[in-house]
């Protein structure tokens, strides 16, 4: 379950759900609420938005850093109506609120329809640094901005196509993956270097920071296979990050038939988060791997 990624059986929490579940519709969508949200709620939002934002010109890609401040969403917890009328224009998405996580098919109908799940609560103040589950700033602030980008957002959908073909072929875990690696963590080659656009990682300070600076991950070139064959870590910064040439590489991997590619992944086996693997395009090997 999740309201920004696909869960599978390394993702699942013993943690009991923060969100209120008791008013949603069917499709697990509930109103925002915000009117409800208070001042020092936005004031939250405000600090985690401006901190984030010093980060950007340095680590994040600068795609994402177009379509953010297109949002205009700097000055409290963004309205989902308002934010939608600017992204719909943009690209055809809208935004729908939900209480928390939620199951593989409802998440990926979701995305198939171009509606992205974003949740309605934002994290306490002891938790600037780090929650379990995905907030209001994971959702919107990670994952909005690329919804603005014409071929990312068209790659979205069709990951969310993907969703059923997956749980038919016995294929969620390896899909899970792909969203984890691409959607949540992904780097991507720039004249500058390499930057960050994925939003594990630019929702959150610290792995803003080291995803681009450490010297301890592997950081590769994007090939499906291998990431779709990579465990990850869900407890700690990733161990290997993969990077694009560009977001219509991602694209075009993502039109190909599944089937045939779960049937061939089924036979070989899962690879560790921290080696280096032969025909890997090597742009920096970690510290475990060298």
């Amino acid at each position: 379950m999740s309201s920004s990624a696909p869960v599978n059986t390394t993702g699942k929490s013993d943690t009991p759900l923060r969100g209120d579940y008791s008013a949603m519709a069917a499709d697990y969508t509930v109103p925002q609420g915000w009117e409800k949200i208070t001042a020092e709620e936005h004031a939250r939002w405000r600090t985690l938005y401006e901190r984030q934002s010093a980060l950007l010109p340095r680590y994040a890609a600068p795609e994402f850093m177009e379509s953010l401040a297109r949002l205009d969403a700097r000055d409290g917890v963004p309205h989902f109506d308002r934010a939608s009328e600017v992204l719909h224009k943009a690209t055809g998405w809208t935004l729908v609120a939900v209480p928390g996580l939620l199951p593989n098919d409802v998440f990926f109908n979701h995305l198939a329809e171009k509606r992205f799940p974003v949740t309605n609560w934002i994290r306490r103040a002891d938790e600037m640094d780090y929650l379990v589950e995905p907030d209001v700033f994971h959702d919107f602030f990670g994952h909005v901005p690329l919804l603005m980008h014409p071929v990312f957002a068209d790659y979205l959908q069709a990951y969310g196509r993907k969703g059923a073909e997956a749980e038919a072929h016995g294929g969620l875990e390896r899909l899970a993956r792909l969203y984890w690696y691409m959607v949540e963590f992904g780097l991507i080659n720039t004249p500058q270097g390499l930057r960050a656009y994925g939003a594990g990682m630019l929702s959150s300070r610290g792995e803003t920071q080291y995803c681009i600076e450490s010297p301890e991950p592997n950081r590769v070139g994007f090939n499906l296979e291998r990431v779709m064959r990579t465990r990850y870590r869900i407890d700690d910064y990733q161990e290997t990050y993969f990077v694009l040439d560009s977001f219509e590489q991602l694209f075009q991997a993502t039109a190909q038939d599944f089937a045939p590619l779960y049937a061939k992944l089924a036979a070989l086996p899962d690879l560790p988060a921290d080696q280096i693997q032969p025909g890997d395009t090597v742009f920096t090997a970690g510290r475990k791997a060298a």
